[in-house]
């Protein structure tokens, strides 16, 4: 397990790459139905894990899957330094019942360090108007307040596309611990740095990770490897100078598929893992 040191994304500790790699992890298959890849996959988010040589893992409910309880489902992730537990799924889903189940799942699991709020201000795909946030501020704030569980405090993680900085987020931004960035339009990943000021500025007190897919699922086709090494090269950069606390790779059930992205992924984190990451990271 991590020290105490290196357990939470906010330690001003040194650490190594591979200690601040996450990756996004969905039910076995779960992107076998769309998204144009080239063969269903079979592999589970802790193989996935341990096969690309991430520590930590994003567990994210997509399309009801898996269903609840999570109880025996959760058990492999103990193998796993640190997990993060939806309690907003893919497309902004969410009640009240799975929300009581994953804080009650993370009182009794210790790695389990924070929750994550899948598409929390919205699809992926730029909207005509603004799509309401997943919960309202008053609901936010509530979940906020739930955070302490097994005498210690989870952090709150939600997802942020490109698309949406120009949104009044602010009222749900100060009450974030963490926000994803994610870049859906792989033509505009040229701009990653230009959009990480605008986050910055948007986001000024939330910590900030790197959202990099693995697949262009905006296409439907594989990532080209200079995106994804574009993408590996600034997110280094930024863990060094302190501007993002981590990165995130998505996703577990494409691990298995010989893509070239994740396997020049793979030989990347194999390669820069151990290496010096942070030595400071936001506030």
């Amino acid at each position: 397990m991590l020290s105490q040191e290196t357990s939470a994304l906010g330690s001003t500790e040194k650490s190594t790459v591979r200690d601040r790699l996450w990756l996004w992890g969905h039910d076995a298959g779960a992107h076998n139905d769309s998204w144009g890849l080239p063969r269903p996959s079979r592999i589970t988010p802790t193989e996935a894990a341990f096969y690309l040589g991430i520590p930590h893992l994003i567990m994210v409910r997509y399309r009801g899957r898996p269903p609840l309880p999570f109880d025996q489902y959760a058990l492999p992730f103990r193998a796993l330094k640190q997990v993060v537990w939806s309690v907003v799924g893919a497309g902004g889903q969410t009640d009240e019942r799975e929300r009581v189940h994953v804080l009650d799942l993370a009182a009794r699991h210790p790695n389990i360090t924070g929750l994550m709020m899948d598409d929390f201000f919205g699809s992926e795909q730029p909207a005509q108007g603004d799509d309401p946030a997943a919960l309202p501020p008053d609901k936010l704030r509530e979940l906020r307040s739930q955070l302490t569980v097994g005498g210690r405090r989870l952090r709150l993680w939600a997802v942020l596309y490109e698309h949406q900085l120009e949104r009044p987020l602010a009222p749900y931004l100060e009450l974030l611990d963490l926000v994803s960035f994610w870049t859906w339009d792989s033509g505009k990943l040229q701009e990653l740095e230009s959009n990480l000021e605008r986050l910055e500025k948007v986001a000024p007190r939330s910590g900030r990770v790197l959202g990099c897919y693995l697949w262009d699922y905006g296409r439907k086709k594989p990532m080209p490897l200079d995106l994804m090494r574009h993408q590996c090269e600034l997110g280094l950069r930024w863990l060094r100078q302190g501007r993002i606390e981590g990165m995130i790779f998505l996703a577990s059930c494409l691990c298995d598929l010989e893509l070239e992205a994740v396997e020049w992924t793979r030989n990347w984190i194999a390669q820069m893992g151990e290496k010096s990451g942070a030595s400071r990271v936001s506030a």
